[in-house]
C-alpha cells in the first residue's frame, strides 16, 4: 500500500492544475521535497493502490478526479505556477537527481573507472539514469569487453529497485536522494541501450557485433530500436517530406555531404524538385567541412525524425514492441 507521501503525489497528479495550484502554494519546502522524492521515482502504480487512494480522496472530498498525468514534470510545473521559477529551482535542483547530474558532468573516464569496480548490472543501472550522450561517453571509456557486458545488462532491464541506484550513487558521489527502498522504477532497457549506442556514433557497430555474439536475439531488438542517418534509406518519400519540413536547408546540405547514394536518394525523394535543385547547388559549392560538423548535422536530422515519430506525425517503419 502507498505511503502518505505517495498518496499525496497521487492526489496532486489526479487534480486539474487550477485546483492543484493553490494546494501546492500552501505546502512548505520540506513537504515539496518529500513529494519530489516520490514523484521522481514513481513510474507505475499498482491498481489496488490507486483505487485505495481514490476511495480515500472521494470519501473526503466527493469530487471527480482526472487521470494522473505524468509525475515529476507536472509537479514541477504546478510548483512554478504557485511559487515562482526561482523558488521552484531551489527546491527541485537540490536533491534527488543531483548525484546523477554530477555524474553527467564529471570526466567520463573518471566515472568509468568508478563503475569498473561495480558489477556490470550496477554499472548498467547507473547509465540508464543518465542522459544518453553522457552515458555513451562513459561507456566508450570502458574496455571493449566491459562495454558489451554493460550494454547487454542495460538491454535486459525492465525495472529496478530504487535502492540499487541509491547504493551505487552513494559510493560514487556520496550524496543520496531520499527514496523508498521498495519503490520500483520502470526501465525500458532496450530503448535505453539503443539511445546509448546511437549516441556512441561509429563505435556502436563494434559493440553491436560483439553483443550479437553474446545474445543474437536481444541484440537484434536493440538494433531494431536504433535509428541512424543511414536508416533514412528505408524511409518512404511521404514520411521524408514531413521530416525535411522541420530541418533547416543548411543542415540538410551538411548532412548530405558524403552520404551514401541510397540515403541521399531517399532524402531527395522527400524534397520538391526546386528544393532538391537548390540543395544540390549548395552542396556543389560547399567547401571542406569538418567531419564533426557533418555528424552533428546528421544527428540533428535523426533527432527531428525521432521527435516527429514520438509525436505520432510520422512512421519510420520500425517495429514496435
Amino acid at each position: 500500500m502507498p505511503t502518505g507521501a505517495e498518496k499525496a503525489v497521487l492526489f496532486l497528479l489526479s487534480l486539474d492544475e487550477e485546483i492543484a495550484r493553490p494546494i501546492v502554494s500552501e505546502l512548505g519546502e520540506a513537504d515539496l521535497r518529500k513529494l519530489r522524492a516520490v514523484a521522481s521515482t514513481m513510474r507505475e502504480v499498482p491498481a489496488g493502490a490507486m483505487e485505495e487512494t481514490w476511495r480515500e480522496f472521494l470519501d473526503r472530498s466527493r469530487s471527480a478526479v482526472a487521470v494522473p498525468r505524468g509525475g515529476l514534470p507536472y509537479l514541477r510545473r504546478l510548483s512554478t505556477a504557485a511559487l515562482g521559477e526561482a523558488r521552484t529551482n531551489e527546491v527541485f535542483e537540490d536533491g534527488v537527481m543531483s548525484p546523477f547530474t554530477r555524474l553527467e558532468h564529471a570526466p567520463p573516464d573518471a566515472v568509468a573507472g568508478l563503475l569498473n569496480r561495480e558489477p556490470p548490472q550496477m554499472a548498467a543501472a547507473i547509465l540508464t539514469r543518465l542522459e544518453p550522450g553522457a552515458a555513451a561517453a562513459i561507456l566508450m571509456s570502458m574496455a571493449p569487453e566491459r562495454q558489451v557486458a554493460v550494454v547487454e545488462h542495460v538491454s535486459r532491464l525492465t525495472e529496478l529497485p530504487a535502492k540499487v541506484l541509491e547504493d551505487v550513487a552513494r559510493a560514487l558521489v556520496e550524496e543520496l536522494p531520499t527514496a523508498d527502498a521498495n519503490t520500483l522504477v520502470s526501465i525500458d532497457g532496450v530503448a535505453r541501450a539503443a539511445a546509448m549506442l546511437n549516441a556512441a556514433g561509429t563505435a556502436a557497430a563494434s559493440i553491436l557485433k560483439d553483443f550479437e555474439t553474446a545474445d543474437a536475439a536481444l541484440a537484434s531488438r536493440v538494433r531494431q530500436a536504433m535509428f541512424t542517418f543511414d536508416d533514412f534509406r528505408f524511409v518512404e518519400p511521404r514520411t521524408m517530406r514531413e521530416i525535411v519540413r522541420d530541418v533547416p536547408s543548411e543542415k540538410l546540405v551538411l548532412a548530405l555531404k558524403g552520404a551514401a547514394p541510397e540515403v541521399a536518394e531517399a532524402i531527395f525523394a522527400g524534397l520538391s524538385a526546386r528544393a532538391a535543385e537548390l540543395i544540390r547547388d549548395d552542396m556543389e559549392v560547399l567547401g571542406k567541412v569538418r567531419r564533426a560538423d557533418i555528424e552533428a548535422a546528421r544527428r540533428e536530422v535523426v533527432e527531428v525524425a525521432l521527435r516527429l515519430e514520438s509525436e505520432g506525425r510520422v512512421d519510420l517503419g520500425r517495429e514496435k514492441d
